[in-house]
């Protein structure tokens, strides 16, 4: 099976499956997709997901602000953990830094991205991190506030093999999306190839960055297929092998998440000792 491990399942396009989330999901259980995690980008959006995970037992949610939302009052770390904790999230994010894009300004982006840290720390819940021309600071800031037993991932990763690699010895896992799949993406392939496989993630991030040979329409949790058969081609390793692997990384990371888990794969991470 494979796990869409990022995606905005609240955010689907209208012109895929006519907006209807539930056909979306079941195209994606069709090519065997069997577990989802919707993603936050405001706090007041987390009730919406949770309506989304209670009709679905295959999707589970995260609670968090995207460093680039502007809101009118900055959430405290109670306020965040409550959201988490209210609707059982299994993460908390996305959140991060962004300095790609003028908007939220630096600073209240890095007082954000602490405090979801701080909150992701107290409920001892993996971080989801957005990061982009921000090496320094989300490195000093995974630093100083995530334990690494019990980790995050950077999503949609296209930062350099030398910030993967300080993650990962921090108990990050680096999550792939359909960019792997870009033409001009050769530095992507090359984290594919290089990277432990017991600490990549495959997403679409749906609905954008649709993989090849879907480019230019809107992006479907059906499609995170197409990240993982490009993951075993620059491998050399077959594309099962890449499910088998990014589904039980899934699973270990988010381990509120593994309870929802298909009965088979479940007795599997018993097996593996991955979950009790």
């Amino acid at each position: 099976m494979f796990v869409d491990s990022h995606c905005h399942l609240d955010r689907l396009d209208p012109r895929t499956h006519g907006g209807d989330v539930a056909a979306a999901l079941d195209a994606a259980r069709a090519r065997d997709v069997r577990q989802f995690l919707a993603i936050a980008v405001t706090l007041e959006e987390v009730p919406g997901i949770a309506a989304l995970a209670r009709d679905h037992d295959d999707v589970v949610i995260s609670a968090g602000v995207h460093p680039l939302h502007e809101v009118a009052e900055e959430p405290d770390v109670a306020a965040i953990k409550e959201c988490a904790e209210r609707f059982e999230a299994v993460a908390i994010g996305e959140t991060g830094l962004d300095y790609h894009y003028d908007g939220v300004p630096r600073a209240v982006q890095h007082e954000r991205f602490r405090r979801h840290l701080i909150a992701a720390a107290e409920l001892e819940l993996p971080v989801i991190i957005h990061t982009r021309e921000a090496r320094e600071d989300t490195l000093a800031l995974i630093r100083e506030h995530v334990d690494p037993r019990v980790g995050g991932v950077l999503h949609c990763f296209t930062e350099d093999l030398d910030m993967a690699r300080e993650a990962v010895a921090h108990g990050f896992h680096i999550s792939l999306s359909g960019i792997v799949t870009f033409r001009n993406a050769a530095s992507i392939r090359e984290l594919a190839r290089a990277l432990p496989l017991d600490r990549l993630l495959i997403e679409t991030d749906s609905p954008y960055l649709a993989p090849v040979p879907h480019r230019g329409k809107p992006n479907e949790p059906a499609w995170v297929v197409e990240v993982a058969e490009c993951i075993a081609a620059e491998r050399g390793i077959s594309v099962e092998e890449v499910a088998m692997q990014t589904t039980a990384n899934f699973y270990r990371l988010f381990k509120a998440a593994a309870p929802e888990a298909p009965a088979e794969v479940r007795e599997a991470l018993v097996q593996a000792g991955l979950v009790r």
